[in-house]
């Protein structure tokens, strides 16, 4: 007998498990809606031009060695990406209240934030404290949470199936309804999985009550520049709440926005309320990372670093992530065109008013099975698709899919 017999099989991660079903499938015109990841109209992965620039800089780099970094992280790096979120004239920032943690990506951004927030946030070691995630979120939020020895995770209401739009009253009434000093987990800009944000003036309302609440808003920014193709529209909620005097953290990833997903390269940001608090909050940080990871890999945070600190280079990037983002736009626009050119039933306004990588469909899952079994359309169970994954030479092909599977299948 194994000292681990009884070890249950672990349930395969559902986007994952997608990708390796679409690369079994040997059917000619399969398409892959599922992984979140940028793709060409080739339907390729792209190396960001600004970032091959970089790399070759890098290595050219007589200077460079593979010594450790700090246990925070590289620290240009970090302060590039907080101002990156907060903005050049941030009055926090000014005010040296502002502090980041290089992380392994944005998860690994989220986790040393939710193992800081378990231990230290209004009163020591606080499992009970409710955290509070979209319904729907993306998947990772519960677990990482969870895992960091949260016992009270709890949903607040975001999207409204019938309208297929935020279902505002809602999100404000669990706000109110809320217990004081509950952290609630807020997407920055382009909602995963639903692509549905609030406005501005939403987000006013939103911020209001928080504020008046005593609620901890912790922001996950996986997509700023990807969204909109502007930086600073994408970072408005973020900024807004800062103004507002929240002492918050902002969870940050470079995957989509410079294409670096193997890198893993994250930055935790936090809002302190002065100086003093940053640094015990930091000194505190210090000791997770290293029981956790001890120090971060440097190649990523270097191309980062080098790309956001210099303004030729940062000017550079800025019209590469505007390329990605508006080739995500001319495919929700032609989407919506091709599905109403067929009368498919409903409305699809949706896939134009919702923003950033990812759509909700509206599909439900009978219909998503039939898109993945008779199509060989792949999508996840709630019906979101990665606007990526479209491209002019399968956007007909995917249209009139949907187009079926809504006609055919109840």
């Amino acid at each position: 007998m194994s000292i681990f017999s009884d070890v249950p099989q672990a349930p395969p991660v559902a986007v994952f498990k997608l990708s390796a079903d679409f690369r079994e499938d040997s059917h000619a015109q399969k398409v892959n809606l599922g992984v979140g990841a940028y793709r060409t109209d080739d339907c390729q992965p792209w190396v960001l031009p600004v970032v091959k620039k970089v790399e070759r800089l890098i290595v050219e780099d007589g200077s460079l060695n593979h010594e450790y970094l700090p246990i925070l992280g590289l620290p240009e790096f970090r302060s590039a990406s907080s101002k990156v979120a907060l903005g050049d004239d941030s009055a926090a920032i000014k005010d040296n209240r502002v502090g980041g943690v290089q992380a392994l990506g944005g998860t690994g951004a989220l986790r040393i934030g939710a193992e800081f927030l378990r231990r230290w946030y209004n009163g020591v070691n606080n499992t009970a404290t409710p955290v509070y995630v979209s319904a729907p979120t993306w998947e990772n939020h519960n677990s990482v949470f969870a895992d960091a020895g949260f016992k009270d995770i709890r949903p607040y209401r975001y999207w409204d199936a019938a309208k297929r739009g935020l279902d505002l009253a809602g999100l404000l009434d669990d706000l109110e309804k809320a217990p004081e000093h509950s952290i609630f987990v807020l997407h920055a800009c382009a909602h995963n999985p639903t692509g549905t944000d609030p406005t501005p003036e939403e987000w006013k309302k939103i911020s209001e009550i928080m504020k008046r609440r005593n609620l901890f808003a912790f922001f996950d920014s996986a997509y700023q520049g990807f969204a909109s193709g502007n930086l600073d529209k994408d970072a408005w909620a973020i900024r807004y709440f800062v103004s507002e005097g929240f002492e918050l953290f902002v969870a940050q990833s470079f995957s989509k926005n410079f294409g670096l997903y193997n890198e893993r390269v994250g930055n935790l940001t936090v809002v302190a309320q002065d100086s003093e608090n940053l640094s015990r909050i930091l000194s505190q940080m210090e000791k997770l990372v290293r029981t956790t990871w001890s120090n971060p890999p440097s190649q990523g945070a270097r191309i980062v670093s080098k790309t956001l600190n210099c303004p030729e280079l940062f000017a550079e990037w800025k019209g590469n992530v505007k390329t990605m983002a508006e080739r995500v736009l001319l495919m929700r626009d032609q989407l919506k065109a091709k599905l109403q050119g067929l009368g498919t039933p409903g409305t699809w306004d949706h896939i134009t008013q919702q923003i950033g990588m990812f759509s909700f469909t509206g599909l439900n899952p009978k219909q998503v099975e039939f898109m993945i079994k008779e199509k060989h359309v792949y999508l996840m169970a709630s019906g979101r698709i990665n606007m990526c994954g479209l491209t002019s030479k399968n956007i007909d092909y995917v249209a009139q899919s949907i187009h079926d599977a809504v006609t055919k299948v109840q």
